[in-house]
């Protein structure tokens, strides 16, 4: 991904849903991104864990909840991300909560960074927190004069987006390829942060399937591996 000397300095920031799914859908682009002096930034949005326990259970929950965002911690710190933020929305019900309060967020984190290019989930995932967040992203990151963000792509989640049948809803149809070649080792180290997460293979959530993905999206477009977007919008500023 050849970028300009202006470019190159850009800030970058990862807007996901759940810790891991950064990792998960661009860890590897992350990874290269950091290493080329891009200050890459982390906003997760919701814990995570809440939703898989019963309601009278939840305060056993909040060891698990530490325990993710340490992982989350140590696997931003791989990929050498320059922040990392884990906030404590409810898992899997983004979708009762008030988008708005969804979008200051993400507003707030993108003027925080002053960030250039943001990175979030594709629209036509099967995971509700996941669908909720790219529409928060697309609502706060519109393009109005003076705001930072140039530019938008949207990654796939393995056991989200592939889950997804044909007809319906959106399906993803990358058009933006990055290769990962040199980073994906990095990428599949931060992943065994989230290895509570991960599952056996065939599970398309497990560390062979990820490596698979990896290596079929670099196969299309003549690469060891890669990882694929689909581009939102691309702003070239003249000045």
């Amino acid at each position: 991904m050849k970028q300009t000397p202006q470019a190159k300095a850009a800030p970058v920031l990862v807007v996901a849903a759940h810790p891991d799914d950064e990792v998960l859908g661009c860890g590897g682009t992350m990874a290269l991104m950091a290493a080329a002096g891009h200050p890459v930034h982390v906003l997760m949005l919701a814990d995570g864990e809440s939703s898989r326990v019963a309601k009278v259970e939840r305060g056993a929950v909040a060891g698990q909840m530490e325990a993710r965002n340490s992982a989350a911690d140590a696997a931003c710190a791989i990929l050498g991300c320059a922040s990392v933020e884990v906030l404590s929305l409810p898992d899997n019900r983004l979708d009762g909560v008030e988008l708005l309060d969804i979008v200051k967020l993400i507003e707030q984190a993108v003027r925080k960074h002053s960030a250039r290019i943001v990175f979030t989930h594709h629209a036509g995932d099967v995971n509700i927190d996941h669908r909720i967040v790219h529409d928060a992203v697309i609502a706060a990151c519109r393009p109005q004069p003076g705001y930072p963000v140039d530019e938008l792509l949207f990654f796939e989640v393995p056991s989200s987006t592939e889950w997804r049948p044909p007809g319906s809803g959106l399906e993803f149809n990358p058009s933006w390829f990055v290769d990962i070649s040199t980073t994906l080792d990095r990428k599949l180290a931060a992943l065994d942060a989230y290895r509570s997460e991960m599952r056996p293979f065939p599970h398309a959530r497990s560390i062979e399937a990820v490596q698979a993905l990896a290596r079929w999206r670099g196969a299309t477009v003549g690469a060891t591996a890669a990882e694929a977007f689909m581009l939102g919008r691309k702003i070239v500023r003249t000045k």
